[in-house]
C-alpha cells in the first residue's frame, strides 16, 4: 500500500515483548524499565490477526524484535504461524544473541528467514559495561550457529559510540574478513537513554570512511537503510546506517507494532495509534492500519532538533 507520499509500505516491525536479559547503555536505564503486566501485552493471536490483514494491504517483510524477542516464550510457534501466510515473504528477528545459539535450530525450522544479532564490542570487559550483564561467547556462539545451519545472511548492528567502541573499527573488519557476515555500524541516536550520552558519544561515519580508501560502496536497494561496503578479500561486508546525519526517510517503507499494540508509523514521531480496541472488529482494523500507513509522516526531525519526539525508548518501541 502506498502512503500519502507515494512510499509504498511494505515492511511491519513488531515488538513482541519489552522485557530484556541485557541493560545496554543507550538503551535501558541501569535498573532496567518497568515491565508491563502480561495483560497488556499483545498475545500472538492479536499479533497474527494484524500481520494477516497487514499482509492483505500489501506487508510483504515481518521483523519480530523486542526488547529481546526470544525472551518471549513459544516465539517460534509464532514465527510458524506467521510463515503459513501467503504474503508474507521474509521473516527476521532483531536480537542481542544471548538466546539464540540454543534456538536457532528450532527458529529455521519454524520458518525465519534470517537474524539481525546486536554486537557493540569485540572486547570481554567491553561488552559486559555496555550491556552491563552479558556475555560476549554467547553472542558469537550464536554467530556462528546462525552460519553454519544456512541461517543468513547474519547482519551484525554496531551502535558506533565516541569514546566507548571507536577504536574497534579495525577489529571489526578483521570480523568481516573471517566471516560472511555484513556489519551495519549505526549512528547513535538521541531517543530514550540514548539522548543522555548523544553529544558526547555520537559519531558520524564521514571521517572513518575517508581513513579506509580500500573499502568499495556497491549499489543498494532504494528502500536499504544502509550504504554497504566491501574490502578486497573479504567474506563480508560492512555497512553505514546514518538516521541523524544522511535521513533515509523519504525512501521509508515501514512502520512498527509495539508490544502494547499500538501503531508508529515513524519511529521518531509521537504519534501512536491504538489498535487494541479494533481488534475484535475486523474492518474497523483494516481503517486504522490503511489510516496509519496513509498518514505516515514524511520525514522525522533528529537533526534539527537533537532529539526523537517519540515518547518510548528503543526497548518499548522495538529495534
Amino acid at each position: 500500500m502506498l502512503d500519502s507520499y507515494g512510499r509504498n509500505i511494505n515492511y511491519l516491525r513488531i515488538s513482541v515483548t519489552d522485557r530484556c536479559n541485557l541493560r545496554c547503555i543507550y538503551c535501558m536505564p541501569q535498573e532496567g524499565v518497568k515491565s508491563l503486566n502480561h495483560e497488556d501485552i499483545l498475545r500472538f493471536e492479536d499479533i497474527l490477526k494484524i500481520v494477516k490483514i497487514s499482509a492483505a494491504l500489501g506487508i510483504n517483510k515481518i521483523r519480530y524484535t523486542g526488547g529481546e524477542p526470544l525472551v518471549r516464550k513459544d516465539i517460534d510457534k509464532l514465527i510458524y504461524e506467521t510463515s503459513k501466510i501467503p504474503q508474507v515473504k521474509d521473516i527476521s528477528i532483531t536480537t542481542n544473541g544471548i538466546l539464540l545459539a540454543d534456538m536457532a535450530e528450532e527458529l529455521k525450522k519454524a520458518g525465519l528467514n534470517r537474524v539481525n544479532i546486536s554486537l557493540d564490542t569485540l572486547s570481554g570487559d567491553k561488552f559486559r559495561n555496555i550491556t552491563r550483564v552479558g556475555n560476549l561467547d554467547k553472542v558469537m556462539e550464536s554467530i556462528y550457529k546462525c552460519l553454519a545451519i544456512g541461517l543468513k545472511p547474519v547482519k551484525i548492528n554496531t551502535v558506533l559510540m565516541r569514546g566507548i567502541n571507536d577504536t574497534e573499527f579495525n577489529d571489526f573488519l578483521n570480523l568481516i574478513r573471517e566471516l560472511p557476515v555484513e556489519i551495519r555500524f549505526i549512528e547513535l541516536m538521541p531517543i530514550g537513554e540514548g539522548t543522555n550520552m548523544y553529544e558526547k558519544n555520537k559519531l558520524g561515519f564521514t571521517q572513518i570512511l575517508g581513513q579506509h580508501p580500500e573499502l568499495t560502496q556497491i549499489q543498494t536497494k532504494k528502500s536499504s537503510t544502509a550504504e554497504i561496503y566491501t574490502l578486497k578479500g573479504a567474506k563480508g561486508k560492512i555497512g553505514f546506517i546514518s538516521p541523524v546525519s544522511n535521513k533515509f526517510c523519504s525512501d521509508c517503507n515501514k512502520i512498527r507494532l509495539t508490544s502494547i499494540g499500538t501503531i508508529k508509523p515513524c519511529l521518531h514521531s509521537k504519534e501512536e495509534i491504538n489498535l487494541r480496541e479494533y481488534l475484535n472488529d475486523e474492518v474497523r482494523l483494516t481503517a486504522a492500519l490503511k489510516d496509519a500507513i496513509l498518514n505516515k509522516p514524511f520525514e522525522h526531525h533528529l537533526q534539527e532538533e537533537n532529539n526523537s519526539r517519540s515518547i518510548k525508548g528503543m526497548s518499548q518501541i522495538g529495534g
